[in-house]
This record gives C-alpha cells, sequence and structure tokens, in this order.
C-alpha cells in the first residue's frame, strides 16, 4: 500500500525458475506492493509452481509473446497504481520506491537504465542495446513530442489504474515493442510520463529478447517500423493527433479501494 492506494506488480515469465522466487520475495520486501502477480507464459520449467510458493497470483497466457503476457496481467491486477517488472533478477525491488514517489504526479513513470553508475558490471548492456535503446527512445520523444526519454525498452515502469483504463483497450502488440507502444499510446492520449534512473542487474537465466545480436536487431527494427506506423496514423486520423499537452499538476489519489 502506497498512501491510500493499492500496488500491483506484473511479471511476465517464461521459463523464468531461476530467478521468479527470488524476484518475489524482494520485491514484496519493499513493504509496498499489495499483489505480485506472475503470468505464466508457457514455462515448461516450474515456474508457475514456484511463484504460487513465494506468494504470488499466477495466471496463465497461452498467447506466447512478452507482450502478450503483459496485457494479460494489466488486465489481471486489481491495483491503484500498476508496477511492470521481469523476475529474473535484473531490476531491484527497492526501486519499486522511486517509481511510487512520483505516482502522484504522473500517470506513467518510467525507469531509464541508462544511468551509467546504476548499471552492474554483470548487465546485458552492451553498446549495441544501448546505442539503439537511445536513438529509438529520442525517435518517440521527437515524433510525438514527449518528454526526455532515453530508453525505449526498460520493462520497469508504472501506470495509474485511470490511465490504464484508457491504454488497455488501445494495446495491440504481443511481442517485445510491447514496451514503446505503451509510450507512444500514452503520449497520443496526453498523459503525463515522466522517465527515471533505475537499477539494472545481471539476469539469472538466458534472455528470451535480447540474448543475441539477431533478436536484438529484430526487436529494435521492429520498435522503429512500430514507431513510424504510430507517427504515419496520428497524421492521417484526427483523433489520433495531440492536441495540446495537459496543464501540469498532481493527479489525484484514488479514494474508492
Amino acid at each position: 500500500m502506497w498512501g491510500s492506494e493499492r500496488v500491483s506488480v506484473v511479471f511476465p515469465a517464461y521459463n523464468e525458475a531461476a530467478g521468479v522466487a527470488l524476484a518475489i520475495h524482494d520485491f514484496f520486501a519493499t513493504g509496498y506492493v499489495d499483489e505480485i502477480i506472475v503470468v505464466d507464459n508457457n514455462s515448461r520449467d516450474g515456474t508457475a509452481d514456484l511463484a504460487r510458493a513465494a506468494g504470488a497470483r499466477v495466471v496463465a497466457e497461452p498467447r506466447q509473446g512478452f507482450g502478450y503476457a503483459l496485457q494479460r496481467g494489466l488486465a489481471e491486477a486489481s491495483g491503484d497504481l500498476v508496477i511492470l517488472a521481469e523476475p529474473d533478477g535484473t531490476f531491484v525491488g527497492a526501486d519499486v520506491i522511486k517509481l511510487l514517489a512520483y505516482a502522484a504526479d504522473f500517470d506513467l513513470v518510467l525507469g531509464t537504465r541508462t544511468t551509467r553508475e546504476l548499471i552492474w558490471h554483470e548487465a546485458n548492456m552492451g553498446w549495441f542495446l544501448r546505442v539503439g535503446n537511445v536513438l529509438v527512445a529520442k525517435l518517440i520523444q521527437w515524433l510525438f513530442d514527449g518528454p526526455s526519454l532515453s530508453d525505449c525498452g526498460c520493462t520497469l515502469r508504472l501506470v495509474r489504474r485511470t490511465a490504464l483504463e484508457r491504454l488497455r483497450p488501445r494495446l495491440t502488440v504481443g511481442g517485445a515493442h510491447f514496451l514503446p507502444e505503451m509510450v507512444i499510446l500514452a503520449l497520443l492520449q496526453h498523459l503525463r510520463v515522466i522517465e527515471i534512473p533505475v537499477n539494472y542487474r545481471g539476469r539469472l537465466g538466458t534472455s528470451k529478447i535480447t540474448g543475441s545480436f539477431r533478436r536484438t536487431l529484430i526487436v529494435g527494427t521492429n520498435m522503429v517500423l512500430l514507431t513510424l506506423r504510430y507517427r504515419l496514423q496520428a497524421w492521417l486520423d484526427p483523433s489520433l493527433r495531440a492536441r495540446g499537452r495537459r496543464r501540469p499538476g498532481p493527479v489525484a489519489p484514488a479514494t474508492d479501494r
């Protein structure tokens, strides 16, 4: 609980037995997380059983894909504030507090893994991945008149329930380029977005998204094409065009939970 607001954490999981229990304990240990939902995306290594034993609620998503798993988790989450993360040891549970600290003033709080002092030595963040993340993030920032963005692929983020209800019906991506779609839609919906630095550690197990140069290149290409497609649609469809920024100001906390 953060003030009077419930906090949910969503973990997409495909064969994450190596780290899922540790991640659940780490995020619960903050004292602010009310529920953790692990979306089992066809794991074959006992991930679901380990997650249940650690205290998470497990739901199954049969459609294979990182984006499909996150969409299912967002649909299942009951919190007023919903945090997306990963159960592979890359993110630090204590960084939840950083996201929550900005929740009163922003609808979407994004993590960025570009602060050198917070990138752990074991992290999979080579030059190609760093440069690619920054370039796509800056493309989104420029094309959609966004705030300062530096990391298009960081899963760790917080979304308010009121914003989530506007975003969920518009989410379409089932793959790894789900993350920039969420940001683009938030900007098109005039939601207040900010990016803050978070820790990034070495993962437990094998990466399914950026484990090889080829997969990284495919994901990056999909992100660029997605960004350009949304920009073209926004130009052609007046209902998608931004009509000015929202004025700054605090977001009223939920009072009905």
